[in-house]
């Protein structure tokens, strides 16, 4: 269970802050010297400290251009921001009309949408036709990854993985930025005969399936289930939309919790809770209780993962990994990265800290105390050694991160009996994301979230949503 003592406070981040930056900065130069933006395939993981490509996937580009935009900001770097620029429109403009990924808000939201926030937060010079021309990338993200949809039971549906129209994937939930983005700058949906679709409407649709088919909350009953508990994978018959089962891809089990897709429900949850907070008060009369929804699913998934993982927030890579029992009270004390029985996962953590943080923000200074206590205190873990990396030989920048390791496609050193030393490129961007959060907290700076952008409220009523009141439930008042 994760030790919870003191607050601490921002101004402890500000060295720690500094070296990773700097350190990222350099390993970012290093990545780009020795793999060109233009190769045929994205860098996915490290082998000895070097990134290498996997040849079915591209869906970690946006991540990697994405840390040269969020190093721009942190550092004021304009040899970064302008890098980052020609890179986003060279590399990741051919994804916006990618069907066959349901990682929009992974590859665009992370490149176009942060070149959009920043141009409006004044970063960029703003210029009429260049932020026309994001515009249009992020409503075309948004309304191909809509068009990604299952329809099941109980007038619901999701954006199906790419394993296929049937699955239901937990990380897909952060992947709803793309949508929301699309929403508020005016995009809907047209499909035959003209008919249009509320990308709002597969937002909130997407959110519920999620919400009784992903996380354990006693909407379904089986005999393994533990409120808070994340399946990774919901499998349904897409011919008559009923649900049959739970699965996994990266986990151990359908009946355990892959931390890393715990940590996108966290994540994906709490900044979707940010963003329905927004909306205008008399917008939201028809959205019914999605703010309880959003709000209970959190207060599960937190609870799980405090009282799953190590002392120091780090969580091992699966909950019910089947070695964790040969690693003597692994959740009474930090985790051991170096052990051999089971690796951990620090991109999970990375990942997870971020949701913790933000749903502390929104919980206000009393009830999100303890938020913020448990995503500063996993932040500082990663910040410092032994995840930190700031050896300029290795290009990963969060070490001890996990990608496969079912499939054992992680590097596991000579000598070693688990994967340990390496780094994954989402985990590297999201210990980026998490630390230019922290550290526009600590500045008193605009608070970061991804609709820091120039919306009109009034215009998001331009695509009526359906009513929703009657599918929602909630449990309590805020």
């Amino acid at each position: 269970m994760i030790k919870i003592d003191k607050l601490i406070p921002l101004a402890a981040f500000k060295k720690p802050l500094e070296r990773m930056w700097e350190a990222s900065e350099k390993k970012l130069w290093a990545i780009e010297k020795a793999n060109k933006s233009g190769d045929s395939n994205a860098l996915v993981f490290t082998r000895e400290g070097r990134y290498v490509p996997q040849d079915w996937t591209d869906w970690t580009r946006g991540f990697r251009i994405g840390s040269m935009l969020l190093q721009a900001e942190a550092t004021d770097s304009k040899e970064f921001l302008n890098y980052a620029r020609d890179a986003t429109v060279e590399h990741i403009l051919p994804q916006i009309t990618s069907f066959g990924v349901h990682d929009h808000g992974f590859t665009v939201t992370s490149t176009f949408g942060a070149l959009l926030r920043l141009m409006d937060e004044g970063v960029i010079p703003h210029n009429e036709w260049e932020r026309k021309y994001y515009v249009q990338a992020l409503i075309t993200s948004g309304v191909v990854q809509a068009n990604r949809w299952t329809e099941i039971e109980d007038n619901l549906g999701f954006i199906h993985s790419f394993n296929g129209p049937h699955s239901l994937f937990a990380d897909t939930i952060r992947s709803l930025r793309a949508l929301v983005i699309a929403h508020l700058l005016g995009g809907v949906l047209r499909g035959e005969e003209d008919q249009m679709f509320s990308l709002l409407d597969r937002v909130i649709a997407h959110i519920i399936a999620t919400s009784r088919y992903i996380v354990c909350s006693g909407f379904k009953d089986h005999g393994y289930d533990e409120l808070g508990q994340v399946t990774h994978e919901a499998i349904f018959n897409v011919r008559t939309g009923t649900y049959r089962c739970p699965s996994t891809q990266q986990g151990y089990s359908p009946f355990t919790s892959w931390t890393r897709g715990l940590a996108w429900i966290i994540l994906g949850f709490a900044e979707l809770f940010e963003f329905f907070r927004l909306l205008p008060r008399h917008y939201r009369r028809t959205l019914g209780n999605i703010e309880f929804e959003l709000y209970d699913v959190l207060r599960w998934t937190t609870v799980y993962y405090v009282e799953n993982s190590p002392t120091c927030g780090v969580p091992y890579w699966d909950t019910g990994a089947p070695d964790l029992e040969n690693l003597e009270n692994w959740a009474g004390k930090d985790a051991d990265p170096f052990n051999d029985w089971e690796p951990v996962d620090s991109s999970a953590a990375a990942i997870a800290a971020q949701g913790f943080l933000r749903l502390g923000k929104i919980m206000g200074r009393s009830d999100g105390r303890r938020y913020q206590m448990v995503g500063r205190k996993i932040a500082y873990t990663l910040l410092n050694e032994p995840y930190l990396s700031t050896d300029p030989n290795h290009q990963g920048l969060l070490l001890h991160s996990v990608y496969h390791w079912p499939q054992r496609w992680d590097y596991i050193p000579k000598g070693s009996y688990v994967t340990h030393g390496e780094s994954v490129m989402w985990g590297d961007y999201h210990l980026r994301e998490l630390a230019l959060y922290i550290g526009r907290l600590a500045r008193s700076k605009k608070y970061y979230a991804f609709t820091n952008f120039d919306w009109d409220p009034l215009e998001v009523q331009h695509y009526p949503t359906k009513d929703w009141t009657d599918l929602l439930y909630g449990s309590r008042p805020l």
